[in-house]
C-alpha cells in the first residue's frame, strides 16, 4: 500500500523470519530488516522508532494509547466476513455451527468472530480460537481465568510464522473472551497435516495451497474429528456429522521452500 501511495516504508521483521517473506518485501521497495527479537520486541521497537522520526507506526496490536489503527484494521479483517455471509445468502446456504479462527495477536480472529456474532445473533456458531504451542497467549489467558493477560516470552519457532505473537491485542481479548467457546495450543505438525489435507483433497474437492498459518485450523480440526483420544473436546463443542464448520485460510506458499518440505513429507 505504501508502494501505491508513493511513501517510503520501513518493515521491521521478527527473528526467526524467513528470508525468503524479506526478500519479498524489499522487492517491493519498503526499508527492510529482520532484528533479533520476537515479533513483540520487534513491534515495541518500530513504535521508538516511529516516536523517534515521526513516522506513522501500522500494526494490529493495540496498547493504551495505541488503539485507533489497530481498530481500522480489524475493520478492514470485517471484510472477510461480510464476504462469507454475501456467498451464503447467494447460495442459499445454512449458517456455520462452527468457526475455527487462527490467532497471532487475535485481531483477525475478534473482528470476524465479533462481525458474525452481532449479524448473525441467536444463530452465530461457536467459535474455536487456534495457536501454535510457542506462542498461545490466548490460550495461556483463558485457561488462566483471572481476568490478566498472559504473555509468552521469548523465542517463539513455530514454522507459524504468522501466529508466533506472544501477547493478545487487549481488543482483541475483549472480544474473544467473550464469544470464544474454545482456545486450541497445537504443535507444528496439525499445521503439517492441515497443508497438506488442503493440497491433496480427496474426490472432486478443490485443492487449496495453504500455508503454515493458513492451514493450521483444519489440521487441528482433522485431529479432532478421528483421534479417539479427542473424543471427549469433540463431544464438549459439539461436533458431529451435523456439524457445519467454516475454515479460513489466511496465507499461501509465502515460504515456498517450507511448504514443499512439508507436502514432500506427507
Amino acid at each position: 500500500m505504501a508502494k501505491l501511495l508513493g511513501c517510503p516504508a520501513w518493515v521491521y521483521l521478527p527473528q526467526g523470519t524467513r528470508e525468503e517473506r524479506l526478500q519479498n518485501i524489499l522487492g517491493l521497495g519498503a526499508h527492510a530488516e529482520i532484528m533479533p527479537w520476537n515479533y513483540d520486541d520487534t513491534v515495541r521497537y518500530a513504535n521508538d522508532m516511529a516516536q523517534q522520526n515521526g513516522w506513522v507506526l501500522v500494526q494490529d496490536t493495540a496498547w493504551p494509547g495505541y488503539e485507533e489503527i489497530p481498530q481500522d484494521i480489524m475493520k478492514g479483517y470485517v471484510t472477510m466476513a461480510c464476504e462469507i455471509d454475501q456467498a451464503l445468502q447467494k447460495g442459499s446456504c445454512p449458517k456455520p455451527t462452527h468457526i475455527f479462527l487462527q490467532a497471532g495477536v487475535g485481531s483477525m480472529a475478534a473482528a470476524i468472530a465479533g462481525y458474525l456474532a452481532s449479524l448473525w445473533q441467536e444463530e452465530c456458531p461457536k467459535i474455536i480460537v487456534v495457536e501454535p504451542t510457542q506462542a498461545d497467549c490466548f490460550y495461556r489467558t483463558a485457561k488462566a481465568g483471572d481476568g490478566k493477560i498472559h504473555a509468552v516470552t521469548g523465542a517463539m519457532n513455530s514454522m507459524m510464522a504468522g501466529l508466533c505473537c506472544g501477547e493478545p491485542s487487549p481488543i482483541a481479548w475483549d472480544i474473544l473472551k467473550e464469544l470464544g467457546s474454545a482456545f486450541i495450543s497445537c504443535e507444528d505438525y496439525y499445521s503439517a497435516e492441515g497443508m497438506r489435507i488442503l493440497a491433496y483433497p480427496r474426490g472432486e474437492d478443490t485443492a487449496v495451497v495453504s500455508g503454515e498459518s493458513g492451514a493450521v485450523t483444519t489440521g487441528v480440526l482433522v485431529h479432532l474429528m478421528q483421534d479417539g483420544e479427542l473424543s471427549g473436546y469433540r463431544q464438549k463443542l459439539g461436533l458431529d456429522e451435523k456439524s457445519r464448520i467454516l475454515l479460513i485460510s489466511t496465507e499461501g506458499d509465502t515460504d515456498k521452500d517450507n511448504y514443499s518440505k512439508v507436502l514432500a513429507e506427507g
